[in-house]
């Protein structure tokens, strides 16, 4: 019998990450800034619904946004252009944020004075939804243009959601094969306690919805006792 050791590095690295991320969680509930994970495939709208989300709340929240990106800076003077602190990170070719990488992003963002900080994470449905960044919760955005059996081909992105906003509904009149509700039922056979709000980034529809969920869930954050 040969002596040697297999090593799971897959479930090694995910065990490490989860336990980071969890550190990271309590760090900063202790501060009580709420941080949204945002993830979507490229050309979704995350960039174009963050502008529309801190219009609606830069009056009453201090936002900070973390841009994440295998290059460029074009996000991010975008949204501090929207009236939000933001930093670029560049992730050197990877295709997801790991729950390290996001808390150096956040002692480069600076977060002690903010209440709101959201991760705009690398345009990939599938790496992203492997690794916990940290986050206080998970959201997703899914376009119309880009098809209703998107949480039947990439159903750990859904699960792992605890929002899904359905972007570009301003759309649907031409994508009119796109069905609200077969979209709706895929997600909650996935992840029956994700909310889904229907919106448009471009328009504005659905977005009352959608900052009143934001505004519940940063108050209930901060009443919560930290781990």
């Amino acid at each position: 019998m040969l002596d040697y050791k297999v090593i799971e590095v897959k479930q090694s690295i995910f065990e490490d990450n989860d336990a980071d991320a969890e550190k990271l969680r309590a760090e900063i509930k202790a501060q009580k800034t709420f941080l949204v994970n945002l993830m979507s495939a490229p050309g979704s709208g995350k960039t174009t619904t963050l502008c529309q989300t801190i219009s609606r709340l830069k009056d009453e929240m201090k936002i900070g946004v973390m841009e994440a990106d295998i290059d460029s800076d074009v996000d991010a003077a975008t949204i501090t252009q929207a009236g939000a602190r933001a930093i670029q990170i560049h992730t050197g070719g990877m295709c997801h944020l790991d729950a390290d990488m996001t808390r150096q992003g956040l002692h480069e963002l600076g977060t002690e004075d903010l209440d709101l900080v959201f991760l705009e994470n690398v345009g990939n449905l599938v790496c992203p939804a492997e690794f916990d960044t940290g986050s206080s919760k998970n959201a997703m955005i899914l376009s119309v243009p880009e098809g209703d059996d998107k949480p039947l081909k990439y159903p750990l992105m859904f699960s792992v959601c605890d929002v899904v906003l359905i972007n570009k509904c301003d759309t649907l009149p031409v994508f009119s094969e796109f069905s609200k509700d077969a979209v709706v039922e895929s997600i909650h056979k996935l992840n029956p306690n994700a909310k889904v709000i229907f919106v448009s980034a471009k328009t504005g529809e659905g977005f009352d919805e959608w900052v009143d969920w934001l505004r519940g869930q940063v108050a209930q954050w901060c009443e919560e006792e930290s781990f």
